[in-house]
């Protein structure tokens, strides 16, 4: 079980207020549905959102990202509501932030820097804090001003004196040197993935990465289908970071490894696709994918907008996906009748707390990864006990024993298919070999 958060009860929670700019050009989103989603992210970070507006524009303002009239009504509305943060619901530009901060007098943030916030404080592994720490040194170097002196004490005296570089460009610099740092540290993360990846396909059991939008139960799905809490759960945006991996029993006596993954939210900051992209590496390598959508959610179908575009941007976007409408449990009318789930081609109705549907689920998950096995009919020698044990483990085939050689007819995993192809294309080389050598 993941360690709880540790909360300083003596100091206050931050008083925050919401603003957004609906342009028009986010189609399914206004305004209204994301700021309700940003009050969320708010709470999960420890703040009490007192406050709210929006401003409907063609153009976000240059300089002050809402109009310089509703910057003024913001003004009026720390004085109703004593806000001491401000949150901007779209990435806000060094002089926009500079801008707020110095008509409102309080803390400016954007979207982007309120859910690094929150991966800071839910990131629990040491993979996880790497990941984080290098997100957020990649978003604070644009908008570095003297924040950061702390890094560099330059001595004064003999030898110190003259023009030198300044604070400024020297805290810019040590920025950059640990950002150098920490990429190299996440390649390393990256590559003890890739060597774990490499085990698992030597074991050759399937791969099944979780996907969807955060909250959606991907964590409580994977404890269900596992049968015990293995992923940490709470009902919170961004419970978890830290993939976590576990056999899974299919249907038809199938086993598969299933992960579980990073949530994807609307307007994911770039920089932490970026510096999770080791992490995430999961789905890529992944064999299929399970989508987790909330159906009780009424924004289920641009929450899978959202998904898909950060799974193109991973390259992951075409792979065979099953999709799992999850908390049927909640699809429940006013007056108690059950309300019809939505019907989508290849997609289940589940509910991962009752259990509802995970037994269907795990019969089409066995079938997907079934599809893309590949025929496969070749002769390997006896030699070759190991890979035909994995053979009879892993496929549906038929071995037929001849004197020098066991010929295998059926239906592999493609891995599996490309190391009898090799093993036989060996075997025949060896064959034609002795046969010259007798000729």
């Amino acid at each position: 079980m993941a360690r709880p958060t540790t909360i300083d009860l003596a100091q206050p929670a931050e008083k925050a207020f919401l603003v957004a700019v609906d342009t028009g050009d986010d189609p399914g989103w206004n305004a209204q549905d994301s700021l309700a989603e940003l009050a969320s992210l708010a709470e999960t970070a420890g703040a009490v959102v007192v406050g709210a507006e929006w401003q409907n524009r063609r153009h976000v303002d240059p300089n002050w990202y809402v109009g310089k009239g509703k910057a003024e009504e913001l003004v009026a509305a720390r004085a109703e509501t004593g806000f001491d943060l401000l949150v901007a619901d779209d990435e806000l530009s060094p002089g926009q932030q500079k801008a707020l901060e110095s008509l409102l007098g309080v803390k400016v943030i954007d979207r982007s820097r309120l859910i690094l916030d929150i991966f800071a404080q839910h990131a629990r592994t040491h993979e996880g804090r790497l990941q984080v720490e290098l997100a957020q040194l990649e978003y604070q170097l644009p908008r570095l001003t003297r924040l950061w002196t702390h890094l560099s004490r330059t001595g004064g005296g003999i030898g110190t004196r003259g023009p030198g570089e300044s604070q400024l460009e020297t805290d810019r610099r040590l920025i950059r040197e640990r950002i150098k740092k920490m990429k190299e540290r996440v390649e390393q993360v990256r590559q003890q993935r890739a060597t774990a990846a490499r085990g698992r396909d030597r074991r050759l059991y399937p791969t099944v990465a979780i996907v969807g939008y955060t909250n959606a139960g991907k964590s409580t799905l994977l404890n269900a289908l596992v049968g015990s809490e293995v992923a940490f759960v709470e009902d919170k945006l961004f419970a978890t970071l830290d993939p976590t991996s576990r056999q899974v029993k299919l249907g038809d006596g199938q086993t598969a490894i299933v992960t579980d993954t990073v949530g994807f939210i609307h307007k994911l900051p770039h920089q932490l696709v970026d510096a999770f992209r080791a992490t995430l590496e999961e789905v890529t390598r992944s064999d299929v994918l399970i989508e987790v959508v909330d159906a009780s959610d009424a924004h289920f179908a641009e929450h899978r907008v959202t998904v898909q575009t950060v799974l193109d941007e991973l390259g992951a976007g075409t792979k065979p996906r099953l999709a799992a409408f999850n908390k049927a449990d909640r699809l429940v009318a006013d007056g108690g009748a059950a309300v019809q789930a939505p019907i989508v081609a290849g997609s289940v109705l589940v509910s991962a707390l009752t259990g509802f549907g995970l037994d269907a689920l795990r019969d089409e998950v066995a079938a997907l990864l079934a599809s893309l096995w590949e025929d496969i009919d070749v002769a390997v020698p006896y030699a070759a006990g190991e890979l035909l044990a994995r053979v009879r483990e892993r496929g549906t085939v038929e071995l037929e024993y001849g004197q020098r050689e066991v010929r295998v007819r059926g239906r592999v995993a493609p891995a599996l298919a490309g190391e009898l192809s090799a093993a036989a294309a060996r075997w025949e080389e060896s064959v034609r070999e002795a046969q010259r050598a007798d000729a």
